[in-house]
């Protein structure tokens, strides 16, 4: 699941795609369990769809913040989060400000002061930095006050869950002349605390938890205040540090993660920076857990744990940062499903869906705190383990991997495939749960070509892909480990399911696999894009491939940004809806690699170049969870949709997936090599720089790939003396 807002539907919970917190007045930041949507001045207000705040695990804990200069907004300047995503910074002026006769100040003009703000989230906590100068002539007096609140509502209740009752807040005090506490006790009965602590004393204390502060500055005098939010769990709360403390951590933070990716430089700079702002929105989604970093799936509303989403960005950056997988690996091993939970649509061996905090989860109002309704992410899984391994030979954590893959591989046989027809199918149990289960999961993906919803148990064309994908992958680790009974069997069975699912899934008049076929054994002949990821897995016969490539570069499948979810002729189709014609990156990324891996380089090449094109248009070149998919239109970019998370973790991978598809590299530690299977660049990319990419131990090369003369040529400037590095026309 990655991104839009679920609302609640007959006991069933769903994306919503009818409200918005997008646009141009929000500014997001993120750390781990913590993110903020303030408005472009660095405040949070409740307008519209109420949806700004700054929440930990799933709460609100700021509702409400607000600057003012004598009781006045002042004028916006400019406002942008740094390239890092790890500060807003915030250019202000005042308003034109006059005094009574009675007040006897001189009036301020207008611009005369200039205000800067800074802000930044760390989990746990918020700090703020506000810095005032006078660029006037004469000594001026001014009220700047700021003001806090909050209503600690549930991220679900935020985005639309209604409750007959919820907790209270029941304490708001002054902890010292510069702090501030306000505790909420919920109906989970726990009690959930922000304090504010000010750098300094306000001169007035208003309504509780407004601060103001008298000021005097001389001609290009000024000052400074700092204040820090913290947001307390029970009788867990974040340290307080100073600004430039708190700052200096993330620096530290950043430099250590940077550290994880290989380095790239293009000779276009316009790809450089679509390169460098995914990783650093990937480096900004990453977060710490007991079992390593985790790629939490979006911001604002899906930053957490989400195992399909960490899985496919895990395979999107597997060849330019290998222990992010190692980690989504490990965390997924550690929460995998023990026993049959139908109220969190678990069985024994199921990877996980998604995990959330927060007072609904905790009252088990939704399912959500482990929740395991996905039918893919247990492929998907074992897939990972299978290309981790390839790609680092780092067989002494496949081995401690074991037991967790045996148990995915028992729940594929046992309780995936529900109708014991050889392929795996969902349908779901929790009475709360998400009806469908793939990577389309709202209530209205998956249909039959005159438009009627799919009964259950479905079993999607992708999801026997990835089973086939996972049993050819585990037979060779099987084979590895000496297991060579189970070796043979999982190859036979992978072989098996391909024959079937060739003959029973191919349609010829579509010339693609058919979406799904239902719980009444009738195929859902519509064409959409998840018949793309069967040449992604593999599973698809040679002869089909070339029709399929065919089918999807059409003009009702190919919007000109990239593969449309269901082609435009259909009867479902509406280019805004959220899985029913839109454009979503890692979806099309996925696509690309197929069609480099049937040798299709010339057709991922042009998937590539549509979204590059598309990233041109959007704001920072980072390309969103999905937009519209209206046909490209000339000297205009891609249609947004409103409530697309941005940055969303499988978006700002696509960008790698979509280079390793078009140079087909492949890296195989088992054997030390890395091979290029007839690479080719983009018109716009005449060179590619990779330095310092991780092959094993203490193990790196660098490269470079230059176009010449109508070839694509690779210079190796380093690589270890055991490793061959060769290019295969």
């Amino acid at each position: 699941m990655s991104a839009d807002a679920i609302i609640q539907v007959e006991n069933k919970f769903y994306v919503s795609a009818n409200s918005t917190y997008a646009d141009d007045r929000t500014r997001v930041l993120n750390h781990i369990d913590t993110f903020g949507i303030f408005d472009r001045w660095g405040d949070i207000k409740q307008l519209g769809e109420e949806i700004q705040g700054i929440y930990h695990e799933g709460t609100r804990y700021i509702s409400d913040i607000e600057f003012r200069i004598n009781n006045s907004r002042p004028l916006l300047l400019s406002s942008a989060i740094k390239e890092q995503n790890e500060i807003l910074s915030v250019d202000l002026t005042n308003q034109l400000i006059e005094f009574s006769e009675k007040e006897n100040k001189p009036l301020i003009p207008k611009g005369i002061l200039h205000i800067r703000r800074r802000k930044f989230v760390r989990n746990g906590a918020c700090y703020g930095l506000i810095e005032f100068e006078n660029y006037g002539t004469e000594k001026y007096d001014f009220d700047a006050s700021i003001y806090f609140q909050a209503d600690f509502k549930d991220i679900f209740e935020v985005r639309g869950i209604k409750r007959a009752r919820r907790g209270e807040i029941f304490e708001i005090k002054h902890l010292t002349d510069k702090s501030i506490s306000i505790k909420y006790k919920g109906l989970d009965n726990i009690v959930r605390e922000t304090e504010i602590i000010l750098d300094q004393k306000p001169d007035d204390w208003e309504h509780q938890t407004k601060g103001v502060f008298h000021l005097s500055l001389e001609p290009h005098a000024g000052f400074v205040l700092e204040y820090s939010l913290h947001f307390k769990i029970g009788n867990h709360s974040s340290k307080n540090m100073t600004f430039a403390g708190a700052k200096n951590q993330i620096v530290k933070e950043l430099t250590q993660s940077n550290g994880l990716f290989a380095r790239v430089y293009t000779a276009n700079e316009q790809f450089n920076h679509w390169i460098n702002r995914s990783q650093a929105d990937l480096l900004s989604l990453l977060a710490k857990t007991p079992h390593g970093l985790y790629p939490y799936a979006g911001v604002p509303w899906y930053n957490t744990a989400f195992g399909r989403d960490g899985i496919i960005t895990a395979l999107e950056t597997l060849w330019i940062a290998p222990t992010i997988a190692k980690d989504v690996l490990q965390f997924l091993a550690k929460n995998q499903a023990v026993k049959l939970n139908a109220f969190q649509d678990a069985e024994p061996g199921k990877i996980l869906h998604e995990t959330r905090g927060g007072e609904l989860v905790e009252c088990n109002e939704i399912p959500f705190k482990q929740y395991y309704g996905s039918v893919d992410s247990t492929p998907l899984f074992l897939v990972l383990c299978g290309a981790y391994y390839q790609r680092t030979a780092d067989l002494k954590f496949i081995k401690q991997l074991w037991p967790y893959i045996e148990l995915a591989l028992e729940w594929m046989d046992k309780y995936g495939d529900i109708n014991k027809d050889g392929f795996v199918e969902y349908q779901h149990k929790s009475v709360n749960g998400l009806f469908n289960q793939g990577w389309k999961d709202s209530h209205d993906s998956i249909s039959d070509e005159i438009g009627n919803i799919a009964e259950p148990p479905i079993a999607l064309c992708e999801v026997q892909g990835y089973i086939y994908d996972a049993k050819n992958k585990i037979s060779q680790l099987a084979e590895v480990l000496g297991k060579k009974e189970l070796a043979e069997r999982l190859h036979t069975e992978a072989e098996q399911l391909k024959i079937k699912f060739n003959k029973l899934f191919w349609d010829e008049k579509l010339n693609s696999y058919v979406l799904a076929i239902d719980g009444n054994k009738n195929s859902c002949r519509v064409l959409s894009s998840n018949a793309g990821h069967c040449l992604f897995s593999g599973i698809a016969d040679s002869d089909k491939a070339a029709k399929l490539v065919k089918t999807l570069l059409g003009e009702n499948m190919f919007s000109g940004w990239g593969i449309r979810t269901l082609a435009s002729n259909e009867v479902r189709y509406n280019p805004m809806s959220y899985h029913n014609g839109s454009v979503w990156p890692h979806d099309v990324a996925i696509i690309a690699s197929g069609f480099s891996k049937y040798g299709f380089r010339e057709e991922a090449m042009q998937l590539t170049g549509a979204l590059f094109d598309a990233s041109l248009f959007i704001d920072l070149q980072r390309l969103p969870e999905l937009f519209c998919g209206f046909e490209k239109r000339k000297g205009e970019g891609p249609t947004a949709y409103p409530v697309a998370c941005s940055p969303q973790a499988w978006s700002v991978g696509a960008v790698f997936l979509l280079l390793e598809a078009c140079l087909h590299m492949e890296i195989d530690a088992v054997h030390k090599m890395m091979t290029f299977k007839s690479p080719i660049l983009p018109n716009y990319l005449d060179s590619i720089v990779i330095d310092d990419l991780i092959l094993g131990d203490n193990e790196h090369t660098s490269f470079e790939i230059h176009r010449y003369k109508g070839h694509t040529v690779i210079n190796v400037k380093d690589k270890p003396v055991n490793w061959k590095i060769f290019t295969i026309k």
